[in-house]
């Protein structure tokens, strides 16, 4: 539990959700598209296949409301962003099944919500490889279904972040108050030049989020819309680290002036606690500042992540973060960043 380390119940920032019942848009002709099996003899266990593939073995935490709240409730999470499983992030498809698969999976987040008593938030997915509907598709979520933000990739399909043509969406979310949660694609492959495990997860996810960011501060998107709320997985990946490289490479090489607004943009960032490390809780703190670092847990699947939230929150305070930081980072700067302007 996590109360004799805090008074009051956590946010959490970064964790999944599947809806039942969502249907294959291709009706079984590409195996790409993710359906939710529960298994038939055990109602609390199923997986996420692509076609005849099993791509994950997962349990109904992932789908279940009851038992997603049991759950927060036993490792002291008072209220919980859910997002899709990213590879529910279909921007591979052609745009119209695309659109329909998201408003399907939209409409399934916030009934989860609406049937949580407030405890869950949702975040939405949009068919992203037409920016239009995304567009349309993220006016919906946040204005109809009182979704929080949107939850998109380190990158959409063969476009990096500070893509030109994805310009108008970032605008529309800046326009709605809406929050973006980035989280990496394919689990981290192909971001190394190794594939496979410990790469992908290990390494991968970590610079891929990392290379994300770092599009978006040096690609003007955050100067035309400095009030828009990004936040990142995983930590942001290994870009705490890597700042002062990535700074002193813009002061020699880039644009003039732009290693300094670098280091200012990295603070209009938010990043998880995913770090699996107490030792790193401080360096995400200086990096990012008092009130952008928020709890993540990407539940349910990263084992042991809900259960040693307690130790993690500790073990800052052992390295140098105070009381009051935690408490930050355990309640209110998650729901500073998922709040929209016009609503608590």
């Amino acid at each position: 539990m996590i109360q004799p380390v805090l008074p009051g119940a956590v946010v959490d920032t970064h964790a999944h959700f599947f809806p039942r019942g969502l249907g294959d848009p291709s009706r079984g002709t590409d195996p790409r598209w993710p359906v939710l099996r529960p298994d038939p003899g055990d109602p609390k266990s199923g997986g996420i296949h692509r076609g005849e593939l099993l791509f994950r073995r997962v349990d109904s935490r992932l789908w279940d409301v009851g038992d997603r709240l049991a759950s927060m409730t036993a490792c002291g999470i008072g209220q919980q962003l859910i997002s899709p499983v990213p590879v529910m992030l279909t921007t591979w498809a052609d745009a119209a099944p695309a659109a329909a698969f998201a408003k399907e999976v939209n409409d399934g987040i916030a009934a989860a919500a609406g049937a949580s008593a407030g405890r869950l938030v949702g975040l939405a997915c949009v068919p992203l490889q037409d920016v239009e509907a995304a567009i349309a598709e993220l006016e919906r979520a946040v204005t109809q279904l009182g979704l929080a933000g949107v939850e998109i990739g380190t990158r959409i399909g063969d476009r990096e972040l500070d893509d030109a043509e994805l310009a108008p969406f970032f605008a529309a979310a800046a326009d709605l108050g809406a929050a973006i949660f980035v989280h990496p694609m394919d689990g981290g492959a192909g971001a190394v030049r190794r594939s496979g495990q410990p790469y992908d997860f290990g390494l991968g996810m970590l610079t891929d989020t990392a290379l994300a960011a770092t599009a978006l501060l040096t690609g003007g998107i955050l100067d035309r819309h400095p009030g828009l709320r990004f936040g990142f997985a995983h930590g942001c990946g290994v870009l705490a680290w890597a700042a002062p490289r990535v700074g002193l490479a813009l002061s020699v090489w880039g644009e003039e002036g732009r290693s300094a607004a670098f280091d200012d943009l990295l603070r209009h960032l938010w990043a998880d606690t995913l770090v699996l490390d107490p030792a790193h809780l401080p360096l995400l703190v200086h990096r990012f500042g008092r009130g952008h670092v928020m709890v993540g847990t990407d539940a349910p699947f990263i084992p042991g992540q809900l259960a040693g939230l307690a130790g993690l929150l500790a073990g800052g305070i052992e390295h140098g973060l105070s009381r009051t930081d935690i408490e930050a980072i355990a309640g209110s700067n998650g729901r500073a960043f998922f709040s929209r302007p016009d609503r608590p």
